[in-house]
């Protein structure tokens, strides 16, 4: 799981839309800088191509076509549920259901927002920052890992 690189500010703002870049807080330019990095860093240990999937907001979009290793699936079960706490429990879910049923040919990354990753492993990543899990057919997901946001 892999927190979108920098993008300044926390929120949306007012009139925020999915397919709208305009309304939506992007990545800043260290942001993208960052984004390149960390592709960067899964080549440097051998992982040139992955199935990539993000959330649908631009800033996670973005992210993930920066790493340059893999052509980018969104998908809407990893979208943000920020500023509504209450929600986190049926996202959540269903989001592990979804992993549970996936059975994937080599490395998987999946590009989304803070509250999506802590209620999925309980972990608080930085922008940027990576949390390496392992999913069980029953059991919690298993966090094996932490990847720093490169400098």
């Amino acid at each position: 799981m892999l927190r979108h690189a920098a993008a300044p500010g926390s929120g949306d703002p007012p009139g925020f839309r999915l397919g709208d870049c305009s309304t939506q807080r992007n990545l800043s330019k260290e942001g993208r800088a960052q984004s390149r990095a960390i592709g960067d860093l899964f080549r440097a240990n051998g992982i040139s191509s992955a199935a990539v999937y993000s959330s649908q907001w631009c800033r996670c979009l973005d992210t993930a076509r920066l790493l340059g290793i893999g052509d980018v699936v969104p998908l809407e079960l990893l979208n943000s549920f920020f500023g509504d706490s209450s929600a986190a429990e049926q996202p959540t879910a269903a989001l592990l259901a979804w992993l549970r049923g996936q059975r994937f040919d080599g490395p998987a990354v999946f590009v989304t927002h803070q509250v999506n990753i802590t209620g999925l492993t309980g972990e608080v990543p930085d922008s940027g920052e990576m949390i390496i899990a392992r999913i069980h057919e029953a059991d919690p997901v298993q966090v094996i890992g932490r990847v720093a946001t490169p400098a």
